[in-house]
């Protein structure tokens, strides 16, 4: 138990002498991404491995005396970033470290052997580039690009120990702010630093410290949002997963500050290991004095629970989730009263989601300067992205704001695969849009997002490639919505299903330019006159692709087609009679007899019989079968 500063200081010391003491630690990337791909058989392996091999001990603690064996360390580490090759290993020796992907159960005894026991480094198990071999993380491009404050410890340590933690500075920030400063100058720090709130709505972080702090006397609340609800977003999960620490003393010090002493963690249901993990972090921490009563041998005190969350999208809202926690459905609450005046149990309430509590620890330790020289004028430090959809390095992104979408997209995430042409990019999720290539060159900031219809949110940044189709994506995302949405405003419960049977029949091949213009006209007045943020924001993908994808729309309604073949009712697959050799390759592999021609002569395809599935476009050796030829809209009268 930590009583006093000089106790935490004789910890760290003694944490960091536990490290030094590992001739080797075997590094698994045991975040829900590597684990999906058997990243925990991986590390049952080599646990075993080292257990069987003489001359070497397997320790999870260290602490001398081991009879001049070898000391290992295996540890599962939290996402280590480059999630498209997992699973992911590293080996580490001192400062040396082997970035290892793609990793097998197989490949596990000879890493011991030629890497853990020896000093050699397996070729096949790296990442390349070209010509060029990558042994260590740090010089993969993918990773060389960033900058990483949040994710700095994610893979880097074992994230289920608070030792390791403390190795790492831990804590250190949270001792600095009840010891060094006073409650106003926290405060201070945070809102001098620039922090704005990384959950989507960009409030900045000092202010909403204030507002809650303002109500003097009474019992108050903290409250960390987990409930990362956003299709393809996984940021707060992996943060959670891989420094659960981290999290806990960004909400101590935002305790502290407001003069709260009892907190709550609302983690989505579905984030069973973030849950685990979070559990035991919060039961060590009680265990060494940095939460429960005293904290540190202060007149400081905190308690913090985990709510587990249902599912729901809107419970991202604040209001939503206080209502949750409070034990009733989770439905939105008019603003104001805001939390900070009447929040959890009718107390002021501080609500900030993971990456924003994440960055806490780090700007007190380091001062509000250093965080605000990254980033741009009106948003300032870094924000994690997830990089998915048609691109090639799928993983964990952090920048520094005001990065282009370009560098992301083409630096950092490879490009798109096999050659295909970028289309859009969706940041915001449910709630933002759909950016057209036109754009690629903006700058990612919560200002220049807005500017162009669409917005940061939580940080998921999904690729889409010239095969997609926007008027289905927006369908998706619409849909997505409908389902989520908690019913309590008209706008939003019949708006929405209104706005989405629409975009259903232009998708059927049953819609008309009519639909077009109701479309438009609902998705603003939804925007007017929705209750909550989920509502207010749900048009948003709607209007960017019927912006942006003008022509898209049209085709859709007046020459009923789909270029992209998602929409099957408007997809029209033709074989092209230059390309045409006669093999018969595709009318052995379409399903149900759609295309006749003698062998050796242009085949063709009967459009009353396809079912566009794609079979003959995959197998067809000549790039002979795609999309048909689409005639020439005018656009001239099209003013959605």
């Amino acid at each position: 138990m930590i009583k006093t500063c000089e106790e935490l200081n004789q910890a760290r010391v003694q944490a960091q002498l536990e490290i030094q003491s590992y001739a080797c630690r075997i590094l698994v990337c045991s975040g829900t991404g590597c684990i999906a791909t058997g990243s925990h058989k991986i590390h049952e392996r080599f646990e075993d491995l080292v257990k069987e091999t003489p001359g070497i001990e397997l320790v999870f603690s260290p602490c001398g005396g081991h009879d001049g064996e070898t000391v290992v360390g295996v540890k599962k580490t939290g996402c280590q970033g480059f999630c498209e090759l997992g699973p992911l290993v590293r080996i580490q020796k001192g400062d040396k470290v082997i970035q290892y992907i793609k990793v097998q159960p197989e490949d596990c005894a000879e890493i011991v052997e030629k890497s853990v026991l020896g000093d050699e480094v397996i070729e096949r198990l790296l990442y390349k580039k070209g010509e060029k071999v990558y042994v260590q993380p740090d010089e993969i491009p993918f990773i060389a690009k960033q900058t990483r404050i949040v994710l700095e410890n994610c893979g880097k340590f074992d994230a289920e120990s608070l030792d390791e933690y403390l190795a790492s500075g831990g804590f250190d920030a949270l001792k600095k702010a009840m010891f060094a400063m006073t409650r106003d100058e926290v405060i201070d720090e945070v809102d001098r630093s620039g922090l704005r709130g990384r959950g989507g709505g960009g409030f900045p972080t000092g202010r909403k410290w204030r507002f809650t702090a303002a109500n003097k006397g009474g019992k108050s609340y903290i409250v960390c949002n987990g409930d990362e609800g956003d299709p393809g977003a996984f940021m707060d999960r992996s943060v959670m997963e891989g420094d659960p620490h981290k999290l806990l003393e960004g909400m101590a010090i935002a305790a502290f500050a407001i003069g709260a002493d009892e907190g709550y963690i609302y983690v989505r249901a579905e984030y069973p290991l973030a849950i685990k993990r979070l559990r035991k972090a919060i039961a060590d921490a009680e265990e060494r004095n940095f939460l429960g009563k005293n904290i540190m041998g202060s007149n400081f005190s905190l308690e913090i629970h985990i709510k587990e969350g249902a599912g729901a999208f809107v419970c991202g809202e604040e209001t939503a989730l206080i209502a949750s926690i409070e034990g009733e459905r989770g439905m939105p609450r008019p603003k104001p009263p805001f939390p900070a005046n009447k929040g959890l149990f009718g107390r002021p309430t501080l609500i900030n989601n993971v990456e924003t509590l994440a960055n806490v620890p780090l700007i007190i330790l380091n001062g509000a300067d250093w965080f605000a020289q990254m980033g741009t004028e009106t948003s300032k430090g870094t924000k994690v992205f997830a990089l998915g959809g048609n691109v090639n390095n799928v993983g964990l992104v952090e920048v520094p704001m005001g990065t282009t979408l370009r560098e992301i997209i083409y630096d950092i995430g490879g490009g798109i695969p096999n050659g295909r042409e970028f289309k859009a990019a969706q940041t915001g999720g449910p709630s933002g849009g759909c950016i057209p290539k036109e754009h690629l060159d903006t700058k990612i900031d919560y200002e220049s997002l807005a500017q162009i219809g669409s917005m940061m949110g939580s940080g998921g940044l999904i690729v889409m490639d010239d095969t997609k189709c926007m008027v289905n994506i927006a369908r998706f995302y619409l849909d997505f919505t409908v389902s989520e949405s908690c019913g309590k405003c008209t706008p939003c419960r019949i708006g929405t299903k209104r706005m989405l049977e629409i975009l259903e029949r232009i998708c059927e091949g049953n819609g008309t330019e009519e639909d077009l213009y109701k479309l438009e006209r609902l998705a603003f007045n939804i925007k007017k006159s929705a209750i909550c943020g989920l509502g207010q924001t749900a048009p948003n993908p709607v209007l960017s692709t019927m912006k942006y994808f003008k022509e898209e729309y049209r085709r859709h309604v007046i020459t009923y087609e789909c270029e992209a073949m998602e929409c099957k009712a408007l997809a029209k697959i033709v074989i092209d009679s230059e390309k045409c050799r006669g093999c018969d390759i595709c009318k052995k592999v379409c399903p149900v007899g759609a295309i006749s021609g003698e062998p050796g002569k242009v085949h063709a395809i009967d459009q009353s019989k396809c079912i566009k599935c794609r079979s003959c476009m995959q197998k067809c050796p000549f790039k002979a079968i795609g999309a048909g030829q689409t005639a020439q809209v005018d656009m001239s009268n099209f003013q959605c």
